[in-house]
């Protein structure tokens, strides 16, 4: 997980195609467990507040998800509200959904530093930059979905990393795709440069 700028400037046409529509939509159906989604034409826009990265996986992903980030369940007041929403790639967003928001670090809290990727495993990690009050989220985000060592995410990981060792992708690009990746290398080669 990378630090995400929040708030993500809200589309001028939200209010009035997603929110007031959604509210609209909420008061007539209270008894739908699964709200209509009015969310989706703004995807791109959220896509582009979070860099077209996952907010969880930290990495360029082609088509992401809106996620709620506190689920309609928990509170469907939070349904169309553009601050609620985060971009997730779809498989780390179904595994959110079966996890208690309160207990996971949200990806507009991740400061710098926090998470890093060991090489030559590519497993994420945690750092000692977390400061204690965020630490047990951090863990248990870290624990309980798919982010560490899942085979889904190392591919990933895998493919970006073997795209920059090839010379397919320089380091820029790299930090552009998948910047712990690129601060990961950054790492290996200052500790090479000393030794």
């Amino acid at each position: 997980m990378i630090p995400v700028p929040n708030p993500i400037p809200e589309p001028a046409a939200f209010d009035e195609l997603c929110r007031k529509k959604g509210q609209a939509w909420l008061t007539r159906n209270p008894q739908h467990s699964r709200p209509r989604d009015f969310w989706s034409p703004f995807r791109h826009d959220l896509a582009d507040g979070f860099n077209n990265r996952c907010g969880y996986g930290a990495m360029w992903i082609p088509s992401g998800t809106v996620d709620h980030f506190i689920s309609c369940h928990q509170d469907r007041n939070l349904t169309y509200e553009w601050s609620n929403f985060r971009y997730l790639d779809g498989w780390i967003n179904s595994a959110k959904n079966k996890r208690q928001t309160s207990q996971l670090l949200d990806p507009f809290d991740v400061q710098d530093g926090w998470f890093e990727i060991d090489l030559p495993s590519l497993q994420l990690k945690l750092t000692d930059a977390i400061p204690p009050e965020d630490r047990a989220r951090a863990e248990y985000t870290l624990r309980n979905l798919p982010l560490r060592d899942d085979e889904r995410i190392l591919r990933q990981r895998r493919s970006w990393y073997e795209l920059y060792q090839q010379g397919a992708l320089s380091l820029e690009g790299l930090r552009q795709r998948a910047p712990l990746i690129a601060a990961a290398v950054e790492k290996q080669a200052a500790a090479s440069n000393k030794a």
